[in-house]
């Protein structure tokens, strides 16, 4: 699609989730994950960060991840600089922090 993708484990073999938030705000990537910490670090910590998209999708729903991403990148790429997005199938919540 076009868009400029660093995955970390291309490049480290463990991370620690406050200094991916750091690198995603100093490179101003938004983060994809599966991992709910980074709502704690997002709400709780108050940590910057350009924006965070939490996967929560069953492995009985994996076959439609690509295409919901799709999805949410065509209908709402102006909404996700800075938001707090959780994607789960059928359904999305956008929130601003």
């Amino acid at each position: 699609m076009g868009h400029d993708v660093l995955v970390v484990s291309e490049f480290q073999q463990r991370s620690v989730d406050e200094e991916l938030m750091h690198l995603a705000s100093a490179e101003n990537r938004i983060l994809l994950t599966e991992d709910k910490d980074f709502g704690w670090l997002t709400f709780a910590r108050e940590l910057k960060s350009p924006g965070v998209i939490l996967f929560r999708f069953p492995a009985s729903a994996r076959r439609s991840l690509e295409g919901t991403v799709r999805w949410l990148m065509d209908n709402h790429a102006d909404s996700l600089h800075g938001a707090f997005i959780v994607l789960q199938p059928g359904q999305v919540r956008i929130q601003r922090k």
